[in-house]
């Protein structure tokens, strides 16, 4: 298994969506980024079959993704 993978990919767009047409703030997205994780951890399919740097690392793209959502949800505004 690698580190970053296409659900990665997805991740940061998921997420991006999130930061960039939602008014969802940092503790929930926090909660959902993390929350989700862990739901992989228990959830009996295959995609959800993952390492623990690849989870970190989807957590990465997760901030990352909501981050770059928010900085162009700000652009818009200007």
């Amino acid at each position: 298994m690698t580190i970053i993978n296409h659900y990665s990919i997805i991740h940061f767009i998921i997420y991006y969506l999130f930061g960039r047409y939602t008014n969802i703030r940092w503790l929930l997205f926090i909660l959902i980024s993390f929350g989700w994780e862990m739901l992989e951890l228990v959830l009996p399919y295959e995609f959800a079959i993952e390492t623990i740097p690849n989870k970190i690392t989807d957590i990465l793209f997760n901030f990352f993704g909501y981050s770059a959502g928010l900085y162009f949800k700000g652009q818009k505004n200007n």
